[in-house]
């Protein structure tokens, strides 16, 4: 099969034979550029959700972005480049093979799972975004976010379960929408803010650029950018799609990972230059820093354009993901029959409603403990804390299959090989265990937390949602519950 260069390289228009080449059977093959791929790997993991956590180190939050992106992000995305090409079916296909099919249906369960404490901090974010569009006072009152958990959520199972085709483009449109034009914005007013003589709400001299050693405690809040760095391995999948992957690749995760570290860095600066770190909200730290902006410049009325814009973004984001890992992990039981039969159910429109109520009932439970928190930020944090903890057990089993399927599976043709692959795979897996244990230590902005209350809530989250339950079902499974139909609904048109 012959290549050509690629036209965004030489500076030539592209062509059709750019995009498609003829395969032995006849078939066209379809290509990407590099570039395509690190926007597309750009696209899934960018955000602004965790500005203010990072927003509260000030000028340190460079270092705490470059660094898990140095441990975590790249060998992930590296990694996982090399099982997607070698093996279909992801992480459950990946860990089975390496290492046994119990360990596989840990990894995929690992992936669902993280989701059930993710929504809740996910709606909590949107409820304090919302607060302030009607009024900034409810963005820590807990009843309020609480009902919006309960309410959003069940809103989204409802939409999910008609099988409605819309919510397919919600993906790009919250990028553009709740990502892209409110970060540029907040960059650019922080930018004005500062031109104009203001001083940095926060120090941003040298000597900043590390923050200050306390102990652990102080370095808590970098935990959260492993959760959002978290789906870079999933692009992976695109790497046969390249002409020359060894090259290319490589090239697009270094691109796509100097953009993710520009989305991440400059609006947690932005909003450090005008929100002192001890006044900032873990959930509403964006929109302050939007209102703060805003009133400086005598333009509030903006604070609810942009609130509707970002709770837009974050809830067809919710809606975009809110079935796939379910209907991912009740389709593999159906085959395996890892889960009972009441939890492999689904709609005519296709859609997993048993587990996704299920999965609805727990979200409800850990809403309704938003009533009854003294502090929103805090209960956000080890709601997002859990999620983490939970998703970093996929990564440890991924890191593991990859050495092991080199050992024992070297026959098998792969797109892309990791260069020392041993040592890309250990310096994640070092990383991710890390992360996993800080995760226990309450950061230094909840002293006046009870340190039982988080620890119970951290370690029994992690602990039922990630180990007990998916041993239960490995213990107790049936034959019986291996479903006669394997197919993937279609649903309704």
């Amino acid at each position: 099969m012959t290549t050509t260069d690629d036209p965004a390289e030489s500076g030539r228009p592209a062509t059709t034979e750019d995009a498609a080449v003829l395969q032995d059977d006849g078939t066209k093959r379809q290509f990407i550029s590099w570039l395509t791929l690190a926007f597309m790997t750009t696209a899934s993991v960018a955000s602004l959700r965790p500005a203010p956590t990072m927003a509260i180190y000030g000028l340190a939050a460079v270092f705490l972005y470059l660094l898990p992106a140095l441990v975590f992000l790249l060998p992930t995305a590296l990694v996982g480049a090399e099982l997607a090409s070698g093996w279909s079916g992801g992480i459950y296909r990946w860990v089975s093979e390496a290492l046994g099919k119990p360990l596989g249906f840990l990894a995929v369960w690992c992936q669902f799972a993280m989701t059930i404490a993710y929504y809740p901090s996910l709606l909590a974010y949107v409820a304090s975004t919302f607060a302030y569009v009607i009024d900034p006072s409810l963005a820590e009152n807990g009843l309020y976010v609480a009902i919006v958990i309960v309410t959003v959520y069940w809103s989204g199972v409802w939409i999910s379960s008609r099988g409605t085709r819309a919510i397919a483009g919600l993906s790009s449109f919250g990028l553009i929408v709740g990502t892209l034009v409110p970060g540029v914005l907040l960059v650019l007013l922080g930018l004005v803010f500062l031109g104009q003589g203001n001083p940095s709400a926060q120090p941003m001299s040298a000597d900043h650029w590390l923050p200050p050693w306390t102990g652990l405690a102080s370095l808590v809040l970098i935990v959260n950018n492993f959760l959002s760095y978290a789906g870079m391995e999933m692009n992976g999948v695109h790497v046969s799609s390249l002409r020359e992957p060894k090259r290319e690749y490589p090239k697009a995760m270094f691109l796509a990972t100097g953009l993710v570290l520009l989305i991440f860095i400059l609006p947690a600066l932005a909003i450090a230059w005008v929100m002192p770190s001890e006044q900032l909200s873990l959930t509403a730290g964006l929109m302050q820093a939007f209102q703060a902006f805003f009133e400086h410049f005598s333009i509030g009325w903006m604070t609810r354009v942009v609130g509707v814009m970002l709770v837009c973004a974050a809830l067809g984001g919710m809606l975009t993901w809110l079935s796939g890992p379910a209907k991912g992990l009740v389709l593999l039981s159906r085959q395996e029959g890892y889960l009972p039969p009441a939890f492999q159910k689904f709609n005519k429109a296709g859609s997993p409603t048993g587990i996704m109520v299920a999965q609805g009932v727990i979200t409800t439970l850990i809403g309704i403990l938003y009533a009854f928190s003294d502090s929103v930020s805090s209960s956000y944090w080890m709601f997002s804390v859990i999620t983490v903890q939970i998703y970093l057990i996929a990564y440890l089993l991924m890191f593991v299959a990859v050495v092991r399927l080199r050992r024992t599976r070297p026959e098998v043709e792969r797109g892309f090989r990791v260069p020392a692959v041993t040592w890309v795979a250990s310096v994640g897996f070092v990383a991710s265990v890390l992360a996993l244990v800080i995760g226990f230590v309450p950061p230094d902005q909840f002293d006046g937390e009870p340190l039982w209350r988080y620890l119970l809530i951290v370690g029994g989250g992690l602990f039922v949602l990630g180990i007990l339950i998916p041993v239960l079902l490995l213990r107790y499974r049936k034959p019986s519950w291996v479903h006669p139909d394997h197919r993937e609904p279609s649903g309704t048109p």
